[in-house]
């Protein structure tokens, strides 16, 4: 493993926890830590970009354009979490396990669609 690879599997990691936790504080009530939550998920967020810039650094390659393009698989990947997430949520606290289900496998496969339309089929 490159040392670029492993500073960015760490940063991401670390950014990625701390987002869901800053989330998990905001978005629920028993926790009682909404400000808190929100200022642990935003340093996530920030924390997520660093890592990007200082992967592209490592790696000496230039962050993506902003076209078009990107902006829709960007789009497309943001539905796709949605799905899946709505879908556990209807598994978790609507008590919907087939529908939940369905709808949460139906996020996955939108989610693994993103490596053809990124990557290409060759």
């Amino acid at each position: 493993m490159k040392k670029s690879s492993f500073v960015a599997l760490i940063m991401g990691t670390v950014s990625g926890v701390l987002f869901a936790l800053g989330m998990c504080m905001a978005l629920l009530p028993e926790w009682d830590a909404f400000t808190e939550g929100i200022i642990f998920g935003a340093v996530g967020i920030v924390l997520g970009i660093v890592t990007a810039l200082v992967w592209c650094r490592m790696e000496n390659k230039k962050l993506p354009k902003l076209n078009g393009k990107n902006v829709l698989r960007i789009l497309y990947a943001v539905v796709g979490v949605l799905v899946l997430g709505l879908g556990m949520c209807m598994c978790l606290v609507w008590q919907q396990i087939i529908w939940g289900t369905l709808v949460g496998l139906l996020g996955i496969i939108m989610l693994i669609a993103l490596i053809p339309m990124i990557k290409g089929i060759k």
